[in-house]
């Protein structure tokens, strides 16, 4: 029984780590669906609906990447990063509803849960997108998290 306990919070806890892993991908992975979906009930093929599929997918994260990084306008950065966002944020609504429901929580807390969730997942989301654009090298060099050029001089 203890056994069973363990394994199972360990379980639950990859679980949410994957979540947190793959949320940012939660955008790409809706548009490789769709464009996937439709290509097979265009009769392309099975082959060609996977194909392109993962072109969309990966076309999909590598502009908003490069869209993030690029852009220098507030706004256009919010909207790029609310677009990545609200579709991890609605996956991480669902996943930790149905987890609470699972867990035997009441309706109120369940609820309660999910949207913290929605919040935690899709923040964790927007977060990713801006670390995976890399740094504003335009920033002064005092804003920088981390700084490139000196680096390679640290050793």
């Amino acid at each position: 029984m203890l056994v069973s306990a363990i394994l199972s919070v360990l379980g639950l806890g990859f679980m949410v780590y994957v979540l947190f892993a793959l949320a940012v991908y939660a955008l790409p992975f809706f548009v490789a669906v769709t464009v996937g979906m439709q290509v097979y009930d265009s009769e392309a093929g099975l082959i060609a609906a996977f194909v392109s599929a993962f072109l969309a997918g990966g076309a999909t994260l590598v502009a908003g990447q490069v869209a993030f990084a690029t852009i220098k306008s507030v706004r256009v950065k919010l909207a790029i990063g609310a677009l990545f966002a609200a579709p991890a944020g609605i996956a991480g609504y669902h996943a930790i509803k149905g987890l609470s429901e699972i867990g035997g929580a009441g309706e109120t807390w369940t609820l309660v849960f999910a949207w913290i969730g929605a919040i935690v997942v899709g923040a964790t989301a927007w977060a990713r997108i801006a670390s995976l654009a890399g740094p504003d090298m335009d920033a002064p060099e005092s804003a920088r998290a981390f700084k490139y050029e000196r680096a390679a001089n640290d050793g």
